[in-house]
Formats: C-alpha cells, sequence, structure tokens
C-alpha cells in the first residue's frame, strides 16, 4: 500500500512542477501580449490610453454593439467605457447611432477611420507573434491551435 501512494506523490510532484511551467509560460505570453498591446495602442494613436484601444479592438473584432455591452465584455465599468468611447468619437474612430431594433438604443461602432488605422496597428502585433511561428510546420501550429482551443474552452474542431 505505501509504494502506491509513495508513486501517487510523485505523480503528484510531476503534475504540480507541469503546472508551474505551465503557469510561466502563460505568464510570459499574456506579458508579451500585454506590452506588444500597449506598443499597438501607441502606434495606433499616442494621444490614447491602451484601455481605450482595448475598445477600439474589441468594436473591430465583434462588431457594433451598446455601451453596457461593451462595459461587460471588455471588464471596464460603464463610466470609463463612457469617457473613453466619447474621446474616440471625437477624434473620429467610434461613430454612434440609433439601434435598428430599438430606437432608444445606442450602438457604437468603428467608422471607416477607426477601421483602417484598426488594420495598420494591428499588423505590428501580428507579425510579432507570427514571427515566433514561422518555423514551426503546419502539424506543429496545427497542434499548438488545437491545444489552445482545448485550454480556452473551445473544444469544437477549428476550421
Amino acid at each position: 500500500m505505501e509504494h502506491y501512494q509513495d508513486h501517487d506523490l510523485g505523480k503528484n510532484e510531476i503534475r504540480e512542477q507541469l503546472e508551474l511551467q505551465l503557469g510561466e509560460q502563460l505568464h510570459a505570453l499574456i506579458s508579451a501580449s500585454h506590452a506588444l498591446s500597449v506598443r499597438t495602442a501607441g502606434r495606433f494613436d499616442p494621444s490614447i490610453q491602451p484601455a481605450a484601444f482595448h475598445i477600439i479592438r474589441w468594436l473591430y473584432s465583434y462588431g457594433p454593439t451598446s455601451a453596457a455591452a461593451l462595459a461587460e465584455s471588455t471588464a471596464m465599468d460603464r463610466s470609463s467605457v463612457s469617457r473613453l468611447v466619447k474621446q474616440l468619437e471625437t477624434l473620429g474612430y467610434v461613430n454612434r447611432e440609433n439601434s435598428p431594433d430599438d430606437g432608444r438604443g445606442v450602438l457604437l461602432s468603428l467608422t471607416e477611420l477607426g477601421h483602417q488605422m484598426t488594420i495598420h496597428a494591428l499588423k505590428e502585433k501580428e507579425n510579432a507573434f507570427y514571427e515566433r511561428i514561422s518555423n514551426w510546420n503546419n502539424d506543429q501550429l496545427d497542434a499548438f491551435i488545437t491545444m489552445l482551443r482545448k485550454f480556452n474552452g473551445f473544444d469544437q474542431p477549428h476550421a
């Protein structure tokens, strides 16, 4: 019986070490992504805060939405979103229009200028990550995507 406990203890220690290594790698990825996001925000427009670029990036990815949904989706409070959106509107990057579904509701969306500048700014961020995988073969890249999808809770196969 003691042999099995020792064996399980060894397995637990190995698992714990692997999880610590995973944590280190995730931290490195998140830190690199954050640093790139800050640089990308500066490339987009040095006068805006990275949080404002986070709103731009969200609207670029998901399209028109209400301020309330934007606040919830970006984990920002509504007053911060309102202040940042007002700045982005003044700069000509975000448009505010009445919702076609609810005349009282307002939808926020990127202007053409905001859309084009986002594409330009994101190229730097994408290039930095694509450079890291440039020497991977397709099987390695596919395996990485599959594991990331599973880790992120998207267990369905990718297209």
